[in-house]
């Protein structure tokens, strides 16, 4: 039995909830910085923890023109490679090797460059920004030796 000295400094169920459990009475709400971890103590003297925030996944617009426009940059690489191989004996006449096989592969690296980056570099900005750049990029890196000149040329 413990003594009377002893019980005034207890509480009902202050044994449920320890000091590290971050928690407010049923009723109350936390505002401001780091309020989002606290949690609220039941009727029961559990202590349940806040909602984890998991993060939101893409809409479906958004998904299918991720898709659409990563078809298009990789239909730009095929163009690019089979552009450049078509180009290659013109631009040797003009420009060594050495000169034009870094930009070659360069030129069929560009579309998956560029879908990288414009993922990486928008991530947590609206929507709109995402798809600006991506659909920037459609206009920026067509291929052009492919588009002029073509698989057979003339």
């Amino acid at each position: 039995m413990t003594s009377d000295s002893d019980d005034a400094l207890n509480w009902d169920g202050d044994e449920a909830s320890t000091p590290k459990d971050r928690a407010l009475p049923h009723g109350w709400n936390a505002v401001g910085k780091g309020s989002d971890d606290v949690g609220t103590i039941e009727d029961d003297g559990t202590v349940t923890s806040a909602p984890v925030d998991e993060p939101a996944g893409l809409s479906t617009p958004m998904l299918l023109l991720v898709g659409v426009v990563g078809g298009v940059y990789l239909l730009y690489t095929i163009g690019w490679i089979v552009g450049g191989l078509r180009l290659q004996p013109l631009a040797s006449f003009l420009v060594s090797d050495v000169m034009f096989l870094p930009w070659f592969f360069l030129a069929i690296a560009a579309p998956a460059l560029w879908f990288l980056a414009s993922w990486v570099l928008t991530r947590g900005r609206a929507a709109w920004l995402r798809v600006a750049v991506l659909l920037a990029g459609v206009v920026l890196l067509v291929p052009w030796p492919f588009v002029t000149v073509g698989v057979i040329g003339s």
